[in-house]
């Protein structure tokens, strides 16, 4: 008789809060990655590049993502594709170690949007699904008095 209560706003269901975890990881991922591979791994010029400043436009969507802001989820999906991108260039370009290092690049952009993909997707379902619950109206006892 009772349908069980909808997620609350502040308490995410279990999918949206996983792909959260994944999308900030692979975000950090790639930020480690990216200052490794050009200051220690495999550096285009010995002892590091200035190529290492590419990870900088990473850490603007880090702070929204970890205030769980839909409008950074959206836009680190369009982010994230200059990332893939290079790493599909270097992965079939460089000699290794540098195009493994890509290889790695291309999976951590690829498990970064689709879990932003599906956090979106997700959070969508449930704030309409706690919208839904919220509109359905009990009905009034036939035995209450409207004065």
């Amino acid at each position: 008789m009772n349908a069980p209560n909808p997620p609350l706003q502040n308490q995410p269901s279990t999918s949206v809060a996983l792909t959260r975890y994944v999308a900030v990881g692979s975000l950090l991922g790639l930020i480690a990655l990216g200052l490794a591979w050009e200051l220690v791994l495999a550096p285009i010029r010995p002892g590091g590049s200035l190529l290492a400043l590419k990870v900088l436009p990473l850490c603007l969507p880090l702070i929204g993502l970890l205030k769980n802001r839909m409008y950074t989820y959206r836009w680190v999906t369009l982010l994230v594709w200059l990332y893939f991108t290079e790493g599909v260039v270097r992965a079939y370009s460089d000699r290794p170690p540098s195009n493994y290092l890509a290889m790695i690049e291309i999976v951590l952009c690829l498990l970064l949007f689709a879990a932003s993909a599906m956090h979106i997707r997700w959070r969508f379902r449930d704030s309409r699904a706690a919208a839904a619950a919220a509109a359905v109206v009990t009905p009034v006892s036939e035995h209450a008095n409207p004065s």
